[in-house]
């Protein structure tokens, strides 16, 4: 079985149809790629992975387990993390705090714990302390830990937000326009960091972008959606040169 099984997956907004009759397969420690022009239903997608929208039919199955429209808290427990268009970080926060914060979701001590600071909750939050550490340690950011996030360059943001992401533990990574705003240096070196963390913690990934290099650069397999539909899947050549893809693209017929 699949990590990821979604089946005739589709969600309207009032008489809008905005994504119809999705099926998409991913697989344990594989990269994909979700692409299509703007208002393709991209990120509709990610929110109902998501359980941001509940979707209207359809099934998402993640490790044997239906997380169909289940709240975003237990889909993240259940294995799945995402990261988001535009960055959304807790900018007057530390960067080790930025990574703790998320950790939370595995640490676990009682109120009274927490608030007498007993033994064990020092011994939590040091364990805390030291997986997050190892985190930014991954992303080059272990020197900058004590600054606030606001204060770190845009591409360090963006990794900032993964290894975030990652603190959670999840089994399948969503990555949506990773590389947007990114200047070419940092798209390289984010493709790389995408492919480390992938070997790394052998987790699956998906990932919506708009910068075609990245996208064929990357993934391994690549689904196509226009108005909400998938049009065509496959990998990077077979993309490249699918006619719908074209015409999608340049607004052919």
């Amino acid at each position: 079985m699949a990590l990821l099984e979604v089946s005739n997956l589709g969600i309207a907004f009032g008489g809008l149809q905005a994504v119809s009759q999705l099926d998409l397969s991913i697989e344990k420690g594989h990269l994909y790629g979700l692409i299509g022009p703007n208002g393709a239903g991209k990120t509709t997608v990610f929110n109902m992975l998501t359980g941001v929208y509940r979707p209207t039919e359809g099934n998402i199955v993640l490790d044997g387990k239906d997380i169909t429209g289940k709240s975003p808290e237990a889909i993240n427990k259940a294995g799945v993390a995402r990261t988001f268009q535009n960055i959304r970080l807790f900018n007057e926060m530390s960067v080790l705090d930025n990574v703790k914060v998320a950790l939370h979701n595995q640490v676990r001590y009682s109120m009274l714990t927490g608030i007498l600071r007993l033994p064990s909750f020092k011994e939590k939050e040091h364990e805390m302390n030291r997986r997050a550490h190892k985190l930014l340690q991954i992303f080059d950011l272990d020197g900058q830990a004590n600054l606030k996030a606001s204060q770190l360059p845009y591409g360090k943001q963006r990794k900032l937000e993964i290894a975030r992401a990652l603190a959670t533990n999840p089994k399948l990574l969503l990555l949506d326009e990773p590389a947007a705003g990114m200047n070419p240096n940092e798209t390289e070196e984010l493709m790389q960091t995408v492919r480390s963390v992938r070997d790394q913690f052998g987790i699956a990934i998906l990932l919506i972008e708009h910068d075609m290099n990245f996208v064929m650069g990357i993934c391994e397999e690549i689904t196509v959606l226009d108005y909400g539909r998938v049009i065509a899947r496959g990998d990077g050549k077979a993309i490249r040169n699918n006619p719908k893809v074209i015409a999608a693209y340049l607004g052919g017929d």
